[in-house]
């Protein structure tokens, strides 16, 4: 299937569920609003999807105290359906019907990918709580959306590797969100829009295709510029501590250099070759 095909099971499958969609985000406005369908795709297409996504040695590797997870964004490196899916929820009336879900006016897809792209995660790997990011590569646009799409076929929640919304903060408890097969998430990007991944504790790998929308008008009014910023769990204390000032600092260097000292290399050039 091209892209305009997997788009059009996409904007069918939303289309049908608007009006719920709809009150599931908005019922969360106040705090991180976001929505999740399931049976996205049809099932067949799913799976497919999960056979084709790249083994973790042609991915890259990013491992740190702040994230521990495989990455793939130069998309022409893999099989031709992977790209042609990401590229479907950019194709412009995907963009328009999640963007009326969301309430959203003009948001813009990311067909660099930047942060984009496949990620895959395995036994013991964990992205710790974060802020993304609020602007695209260039440092124009302010990143809105946030689209995840899971593909791995009878992925338990007590497997980890789930999505966490922190609506209060650390002190909290979180929101689980289970990366259920065929399962679409679609959360709010702005700068209280704490989240992050539960660490995996299965022998397997969770896979998702991920997605941004950008816009000229930041998703809260009150949004200002910041780096993607860690923080610890709430049981580490020595971590958050360090991963505060990793990101006091690496906000302090794009104070001086707007676009940072080194471009980041979670780009998808495929156009520049």
């Amino acid at each position: 299937m091209n892209r305009r095909q997997i788009a059009d099971q996409i904007y069918k499958h939303l289309l049908a569920h608007k009006q719920q969609l709809q009150f599931e985000f908005e019922q969360n406005k106040d705090a991180i609003p976001y929505f999740f369908l399931d049976e996205l795709l049809p099932d067949e297409l799913a799976l497919q999807l999960f056979n084709y996504f790249p083994k973790v040695n042609e991915m890259m590797h990013k491992n740190s105290i702040r994230e521990n997870k495989y990455v793939g964004f130069e998309m022409n490196k893999y099989n031709s359906l992977l790209e042609e899916c990401i590229y479907a929820f950019q194709e412009p009336k995907v963009v328009k019907l999640i963007s009326d879900i969301c309430n959203i006016q003009e948001a813009l897809p990311d067909k660099n990918l930047y942060a984009g792209g496949l990620s895959s995660m395995g036994e013991n790997q964990f992205l710790n709580p974060h802020l993304d990011n609020s602007h695209d590569k260039d440092r124009k646009l302010w990143r809105v959306l946030n689209l995840l799409y899971y593909v791995t076929p009878s992925w338990e929640v007590s497997y980890g590797g789930n999505l966490e919304l922190w609506p209060n903060g650390l002190k909290g408890e979180p929101i689980t969100i289970h990366s259920k097969f065929n399962r679409l998430v679609v959360m709010a990007t702005h700068q209280e829009s704490l989240h992050s991944v539960s660490p995996v504790k299965y022998i397997g790998f969770r896979c998702c295709i991920s997605n941004y929308y950008f816009s000229k008008k930041p998703f809260s009014l009150n949004d200002e510029f910041h780096v993607t910023s860690f923080r610890g769990r709430p049981n580490e204390m020595l971590k958050d501590k360090i991963l505060q000032l990793d990101s006091w600092i690496r906000m302090g260097i794009r104070k001086i250099f707007r676009k940072g000292i080194v471009e980041n290399p979670h780009v998808y050039k495929k156009d520049e070759d």
